[in-house]
């Protein structure tokens, strides 16, 4: 269909085309706050947007996120007394780390899974209820459990070069042994007492319950790989 044009002649098209600005003076931009508006809600939003991304990758790479929210609470006292910051930060904490259990337990089949869930939570229970009615000072022990826990990371690196699957059973039946002990020493800072040398604050009771879930987390990690190993 033609239309008349403005000049008299004829316009080739079925419809008239959209109307665009030709400068400045029409548009919605010409005052420049409005501009510079614009372009922080952009870069906002932007900036959100891969902050959102960072954390979610950081998230399954969990040694990140849970090796920075370690240190965060271990080093800063604010941030594990004071609420709700302490609860915040430690369920980012147990976020990222129980997204690195379900992408490290996929490699695994469920009943190895099963079978080590259920034998962390026998030796957790077990453990648990000796450190609670021993007469032996764990606390003391500080200084020889992190000898071995050096030791056991030296040994580690060992198994990385050699990549025997004997070393690996050894690494993760050492690895049980000095994470049971670990679970022990725990257990008994949190209780104190007059038997004890060394006990936790009533106020660290975040800091108190990230030991233990780092401790029933690792022990948790070592028996399936045993039990994989071993299948």
């Amino acid at each position: 269909m033609a239309y008349p044009s403005g000049n008299g002649g004829e316009q080739q098209y079925g419809q008239t085309p959209p109307d665009y600005s030709n400068g400045l003076e029409d548009s919605g931009f010409s005052d420049a706050v409005i501009r510079r508006g614009f372009i922080r809600k952009v870069y906002l939003t932007l900036m959100i947007q891969l902050l959102v991304t960072v954390g979610i990758i950081c998230a399954f790479l969990y040694w990140a996120a849970v090796l920075v929210l370690i240190v965060a609470m271990s080093c800063c006292d604010n941030l594990r007394r004071r609420v709700p910051l302490n609860f915040i930060a430690l369920g980012l904490f147990t976020i990222a780390e129980g997204l690195m259990l379900g992408s490290v337990t996929v490699y695994f089949e469920a009943e190895a899974v099963l079978w080590a869930v259920g034998a962390t939570a026998l030796v957790s229970f077990a453990l648990s209820l000796f450190a609670m009615q021993s007469k032996w000072d764990f606390t003391t022990a500080n200084g020889s459990l992190w000898v071995f826990a050096w030791t056991l990371f030296s040994f580690a690196l060992l198994c990385a070069i050699l990549r025997s699957q004997y070393l690996y059973i050894v690494y993760a039946c050492l690895g049980t042994l000095l994470f049971s002990l670990y679970l022990v020493f725990d257990t008994q800072l949190i209780l104190g007492g007059k038997h004890r040398k060394y006990e936790v604050s009533p106020e660290e009771y975040v800091f108190a319950a990230l030991n233990l879930y780092l401790d029933i987390i690792s022990l948790f990690l070592l028996l399936l790989q045993l039990i994989g190993l071993c299948r």
